[in-house]
């Protein structure tokens, strides 16, 4: 038991210890005092201390093995009897404070966080600590639990700590029910733990981001820090102390609209590339340009003026507030009613953003703008996934749900860091290229999100494929990669989408590319493939198979084929006279 936990104990049962201590005394010293009898009835001396607190231990228990080392006087047997009534209101003392102590809350948190890091201390694998396990931290929890990573978490409400036990995750995932905006809890979560590989800063309250941020990034430079945030204000903040990657949820979703509108190929690679592997990609969103009606002008609300007033979008604002920025056309109203959404001209407008932080306005602003205009774009906000059936039953084109935004740009970051860089290399592709990547993606995975990982050729995570660059200087072409290990003359269903190599960045790198130790590549496949492809990688056996067609056996199978022909040989070799 943790000394902690020992001594919080020892002090709740500090007032019962010392009524049995005196108790047994008591009846101790009572015994040396009353004279005795011996075996014939004769006044004999009281009992020695030895003899009596023996007595007094056994008697106490409730054990009772009668009177030793002689018969009892009278006088001795009345002392024992207001000895023993003593020592059973001490005992029944001491076990209801015992029982009020296990049910304590306070001693039940203190056992659960003393076992928490314990466990968190033996922890041998890779980890990451999330920070809040709402409906994004649960996504993420989930996600990287399917892709073998541990998850520790730091969840303050006792609701969601419960709901996450009932999950069923493949591995155990640690919870740790306290306030991650305290430095202590971190540490004790693993913040300097040498598996800990990085934070994920997921709680809706952005002043307790920057703080797991901060703390973070004062107690372990080195781990990889990834937090959300609403507030423009708190994202600079953040950005400013070289917190890794700070994914607005808003201003993210408006850039995307904004691309969508004016590159749609492009977003349907960050839709093809970013979803949650292995999920139904999803319908193709293509949002017109032209005049838009934006209902709501809260922070995501400004964000998307602000990414389609970018792309020359021309936008009229319906919100209550009776007076907004200079140069934002605006309608005093909530949207909900056709009055306002006619004065701002949704009749001719080709799409709508309901933008509002109530899922019931949202569906409201919707389902009148559709009445008014049904060949409306729409664009909705969902605040809650507990009203995904709403959503789902009215099928808006395009919904923003800020939890599963955050999820998938996290996720991205963690399994495949290259994927931003390389779809920020996207951007400044044609509109053709994009489109022509996006459909050798859904050639080869029909309608489901392929599964996205980044490769580095160094010993760690390429033995095999490192020792044949380094040790054997021998070349390797990236097809080699991509071969299927179980037949060589059969590729793998994966895609090589960048290669970086001492900083430099190559799209797209054909099957003749040579590659060289120390390169990074990205590749977009299924799981299955990773899985075969992980097998050339860290096998040379599997790799020469591979190369040349031939099946090398493995060192101890060479060792032993050795041994025994020299053991032939030498039985073969003539015998000298």
């Amino acid at each position: 038991m943790n000394t902690g936990v020992l001594f919080l104990a020892l002090r709740r049962m500090r007032a019962p210890l010392i009524v049995l201590i005196v108790i047994y005394a008591v009846s101790t010293l009572g015994l040396t005092l009353v004279p005795g009898v011996d075996a014939e009835g004769r006044p004999a001396p009281p009992m020695s201390f030895f003899h009596a607190f023996y007595f007094v231990s056994y008697t106490a228990t409730t054990i009772g093995f009668g009177e030793l080392p002689t018969a009892f006087s009278d006088a001795q047997r009345m002392w024992v009897t207001v000895s023993i009534y003593l020592s059973v209101v001490g005992w029944s003392y001491s076990i209801v404070s015992l029982l009020a102590l296990v049910q304590d809350k306070g001693f039940q948190q203190v056992l659960l966080t003393s076992r928490f890091a314990r466990r968190v201390g033996q922890l041998g694998e890779a980890f990451y600590i999330v920070c809040g396990c709402g409906e994004t931290g649960l996504l993420i929890a989930r996600a990287l639990d399917h892709d073998g990573i541990r998850v520790v978490v730091v969840e303050r409400s006792e609701a969601r700590v419960q709901e996450l036990e009932l999950e069923d995750f493949s591995a155990d995932i640690l919870v740790l029910c306290a306030d991650a905006a305290q430095p202590q809890h971190l540490l004790m979560a693993g913040l300097r733990h040498r598996s800990c590989r990085g934070v994920l800063a997921m709680t809706d309250d952005d002043a307790a981001n920057l703080a797991i941020a901060i703390a973070s990034r004062l107690i372990n430079p080195r781990l990889r820090i990834v937090a959300r945030v609403a507030s423009p204000a708190i994202e600079a903040n953040m950005m400013s102390f070289g917190t890794h990657y700070v994914v607005n949820h808003f201003e993210k979703f408006a850039d995307y609209l904004a691309q969508a509108i004016h590159s749609p190929n492009w977003f349907r690679l960050v839709d093809l590339l970013t979803g949650l592997p292995g999920q139904e990609v999803p319908e193709r969103h293509d949002p017109p340009a032209g005049d838009w009606v934006v209902c709501g002008y809260g922070r995501f609300g400004q964000a998307v003026v602000r990414n389609l007033g970018r792309q020359g979008i021309n936008l009229t604002v319906i919100d209550p507030t009776p007076t907004l920025p200079a140069g934002v056309r605006h309608i005093v109203g909530q949207g909900t009613e056709a009055a306002p959404l006619r004065q701002a001209g949704v009749d001719s407008a080709v799409g709508i953003v309901a933008a509002s932080d109530n899922d019931t306005n949202n569906l409201s602003i919707a389902m009148t703008a559709k009445e008014v205009n049904p060949d409306l774009f729409v664009v909705l906000r969902q605040n809650r996934v507990a009203n995904q059936i709403l959503f789902d039953a009215y099928d808006a084109d395009f919904t923003m749900v800020p939890s599963r935004i955050v999820a998938r740009e996290c996720l991205a970051l963690i399994t495949s860091p290259l994927l931003a860089r390389f779809l920020k290399l996207v951007r400044a592709w044609p509109e053709t290229r994009a489109a022509d990547l996006a459909g050798r993606l859904e050639a080869l995975f029909g309608r489901r999100v392929p599964l996205v990982w980044g490769v580095r050729l160094n010993a760690a995570d390429a033995p095999a494929v490192h020792r044949r660059l380094v040790l054997e200087q021998a070349s390797l072409s990236l097809g080699r990669l991509r071969a299927d290990p179980a037949a060589r003359d059969e590729a793998l269903p994966l895609l090589p989408l960048l290669l970086q190599r001492d900083g430099r960045d190559y799209p797209l790198p054909d099957d003749e590319t040579i590659v060289a130790a120390g390169d990074e590549i990205l590749f977009a496949g299924t799981r299955a493939a990773k899985t075969a492809q992980n097998l050339t990688l860290d096998h040379r056996t599997v790799l020469d198979y591979v190369l040349t067609g031939r099946d090398t056996p493995g060192w101890l199978w060479s060792w032993l084929s050795r041994a025994g022909r020299a053991a032939e040989s030498r039985r073969n070799e003539p015998r000298r006279v």
